[in-house]
Protein backbone atom coordinates (compact mmCIF):
# COMPACT_ATOMS: atom_id res chain seq x y z
CA UNK A 1 0.00 0.00 0.00
CA UNK A 2 2.84 2.35 0.86
CA UNK A 3 4.40 1.78 -2.60
CA UNK A 4 1.13 2.73 -4.31
CA UNK A 5 0.95 5.99 -2.33
CA UNK A 6 4.58 6.78 -3.20
CA UNK A 7 3.87 6.09 -6.91
CA UNK A 8 0.86 8.47 -6.93
CA UNK A 9 2.86 11.20 -5.19
CA UNK A 10 5.69 10.84 -7.71
CA UNK A 11 3.22 10.93 -10.58
CA UNK A 12 1.63 14.09 -9.17
CA UNK A 13 5.04 15.75 -8.78
CA UNK A 14 5.89 14.85 -12.36
CA UNK A 15 2.66 16.44 -13.59
CA UNK A 16 3.38 19.65 -11.67
CA UNK A 17 6.94 19.80 -13.04
CA UNK A 18 5.63 19.20 -16.56
CA UNK A 19 3.03 21.95 -16.17
CA UNK A 20 5.65 24.46 -14.99
CA UNK A 21 8.04 23.52 -17.81
CA UNK A 22 5.18 23.75 -20.34
CA UNK A 23 4.29 27.27 -19.18
CA UNK A 24 7.89 28.43 -19.59
CA UNK A 25 8.16 26.75 -23.00
CA UNK A 26 4.89 28.27 -24.26
CA UNK A 27 5.85 31.75 -23.05
CA UNK A 28 9.16 31.43 -24.90
CA UNK A 29 7.42 30.11 -28.04
CA UNK A 30 4.76 32.85 -28.04
CA UNK A 31 7.44 35.48 -27.46
CA UNK A 32 9.27 34.26 -30.56
CA UNK A 33 6.03 34.34 -32.56
CA UNK A 34 5.23 37.89 -31.42
CA UNK A 35 8.74 39.09 -32.22
CA UNK A 36 8.34 37.55 -35.69
CA UNK A 37 5.04 39.40 -36.11
CA UNK A 38 6.77 42.64 -35.13
CA UNK A 39 9.52 42.10 -37.71
CA UNK A 40 6.87 41.32 -40.34
CA UNK A 41 5.04 44.56 -39.48
CA UNK A 42 8.33 46.47 -39.74
CA UNK A 43 9.09 45.07 -43.20
CA UNK A 44 5.49 45.51 -44.37
CA UNK A 45 5.49 49.17 -43.24
CA UNK A 46 8.70 49.79 -45.20
CA UNK A 47 7.17 48.14 -48.26
CA UNK A 48 3.91 50.07 -47.85
CA UNK A 49 5.85 53.37 -47.71
CA UNK A 50 7.70 52.40 -50.88
CA UNK A 51 4.50 51.34 -52.65
CA UNK A 52 2.70 54.50 -51.52
CA UNK A 53 5.52 56.70 -52.82
CA UNK A 54 5.48 54.80 -56.12
CA UNK A 55 1.71 55.20 -56.40
CA UNK A 56 1.92 58.91 -55.58
CA UNK A 57 4.76 59.51 -58.05
CA UNK A 58 2.94 57.81 -60.91
CA UNK A 59 -0.75 58.43 -60.19
CA UNK A 60 -1.32 61.23 -57.71
CA UNK A 61 -1.98 64.83 -58.58
CA UNK A 62 -0.72 66.20 -55.21
CA UNK A 63 -4.22 66.43 -53.71
CA UNK A 64 -5.40 62.85 -53.22
CA UNK A 65 -3.58 61.67 -50.11
CA UNK A 66 -6.56 59.45 -49.22
CA UNK A 67 -6.02 57.37 -52.38
CA UNK A 68 -2.35 56.91 -51.49
CA UNK A 69 -3.37 55.85 -47.97
CA UNK A 70 -5.92 53.36 -49.35
CA UNK A 71 -3.25 51.90 -51.64
CA UNK A 72 -0.91 51.49 -48.66
CA UNK A 73 -3.62 49.99 -46.43
CA UNK A 74 -4.04 47.21 -48.99
CA UNK A 75 -0.54 46.08 -47.95
CA UNK A 76 -0.77 46.85 -44.23
CA UNK A 77 -4.27 47.59 -42.86
CA UNK A 78 -2.87 48.91 -39.54
CA UNK A 79 -1.63 52.08 -41.27
CA UNK A 80 -3.94 54.90 -40.26
CA UNK A 81 -1.97 58.09 -40.91
CA UNK A 82 0.53 59.12 -43.54
CA UNK A 83 2.19 62.31 -44.65
CA UNK A 84 2.67 63.01 -48.33
CA UNK A 85 4.98 65.89 -49.20
CA UNK A 86 5.93 67.11 -52.63
CA UNK A 87 9.14 68.95 -53.51
CA UNK A 88 9.58 71.76 -54.08
CA UNK A 89 7.02 73.02 -51.59
CA UNK A 90 3.85 74.38 -53.17
CA UNK A 91 4.47 72.76 -56.55
CA UNK A 92 1.73 71.65 -58.93
CA UNK A 93 1.37 68.25 -60.55
CA UNK A 94 3.27 69.62 -63.55
CA UNK A 95 6.18 71.15 -61.59
CA UNK A 96 6.82 68.70 -58.74
CA UNK A 97 10.18 66.98 -58.76
CA UNK A 98 9.77 64.37 -56.02
CA UNK A 99 7.36 62.96 -53.49
CA UNK A 100 7.99 61.69 -49.96
CA UNK A 101 5.50 59.38 -48.27
CA UNK A 102 5.86 58.78 -44.54
CA UNK A 103 3.96 56.29 -42.38
CA UNK A 104 3.35 57.84 -38.97
CA UNK A 105 1.64 56.72 -35.81
CA UNK A 106 1.97 52.98 -36.45
CA UNK A 107 1.72 50.89 -33.28
CA UNK A 108 2.43 47.22 -32.68
CA UNK A 109 0.21 45.30 -30.28
CA UNK A 110 1.73 42.28 -28.50
CA UNK A 111 -0.63 39.34 -28.20
CA UNK A 112 1.51 37.01 -26.11
CA UNK A 113 0.90 37.01 -22.38
CA UNK A 114 3.86 37.80 -20.20
CA UNK A 115 3.62 36.78 -16.58
CA UNK A 116 2.72 39.64 -14.27
CA UNK A 117 2.25 42.24 -17.01
CA UNK A 118 -1.51 42.07 -17.50
CA UNK A 119 -2.68 43.93 -20.57
CA UNK A 120 0.21 45.32 -22.53
CA UNK A 121 0.12 48.69 -24.21
CA UNK A 122 0.79 48.97 -27.93
CA UNK A 123 4.40 49.75 -28.82
CA UNK A 124 4.89 52.82 -31.03
CA UNK A 125 6.96 52.03 -34.10
CA UNK A 126 9.24 54.54 -35.81
CA UNK A 127 8.11 56.40 -38.90
CA UNK A 128 8.82 54.78 -42.25
CA UNK A 129 9.59 57.08 -45.16
CA UNK A 130 10.36 56.77 -48.87
CA UNK A 131 11.23 59.51 -51.38
CA UNK A 132 10.95 58.95 -55.12
CA UNK A 133 11.53 61.30 -58.04
CA UNK A 134 8.45 62.52 -59.89
CA UNK A 135 7.58 60.68 -63.06
CA UNK A 136 5.47 62.07 -65.87
CA UNK A 137 2.03 61.47 -64.44
CA UNK A 138 0.21 58.65 -66.24
CA UNK A 139 2.89 58.51 -68.95
CA UNK A 140 4.49 55.44 -67.43
CA UNK A 141 3.61 52.46 -69.68
CA UNK A 142 2.49 50.57 -66.55
CA UNK A 143 0.37 53.40 -65.14
CA UNK A 144 -2.87 51.82 -66.34
CA UNK A 145 -2.41 48.93 -63.93
CA UNK A 146 -0.50 50.85 -61.25
CA UNK A 147 -3.18 53.54 -60.94
CA UNK A 148 -6.22 51.26 -61.04
CA UNK A 149 -8.17 51.64 -57.82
Amino acid sequence: MKALHHFRAARGATMVEFALALIVFLMFLFGILDFSRMLFTWVAANEAARAGARYAAVCDDTTHQAQVLAHMQALLPQISTINTSWAPSGCTSATCQSVTVTVTGLKFQWISPIAGSGLQAAIPMPSFSTTLPREVMRQDPNSGTACAS
